[in-house]
């Protein structure tokens, strides 16, 4: 459960940092943070199936500091990414 509010918090920190850094990809506030939500969380999930020694850290109950930061590094990566993803696409369409 930890690590999974850990990668919702990174991307949505994520998602309003992308979306500060380029008006481009600016969805506004609330955009951002849910776009960053869903893009941390899924990218969250999947970095312990690609990583397996971060999910045995884990599941043994001694998650390191580096699993720590590697959550929240990917929780916030996905969070930006999906932004910049879906910030793109609406500006494009919109033009």
């Amino acid at each position: 459960m930890e690590q999974i509010l850990m990668n919702l918090v990174a991307g949505a920190i994520g998602g309003n940092a992308a979306g500060k850094a380029s008006p481009t990809f600016d969805l506004g506030t609330l955009g951002n943070t849910i776009s960053g939500l869903v893009g941390g969380g899924v990218l969250g999930q999947l970095i312990p199936i690609v990583l397996p020694a971060i999910s045995a850290a884990a599941q043994g109950g001694n998650l390191s500091v580096g699993g720590i930061l590697t959550n929240l590094i990917g929780g916030g990566a996905g969070g930006a990414i999906l932004t910049a993803i879906i910030g793109a696409l609406k500006n494009k369409a919109a033009a």
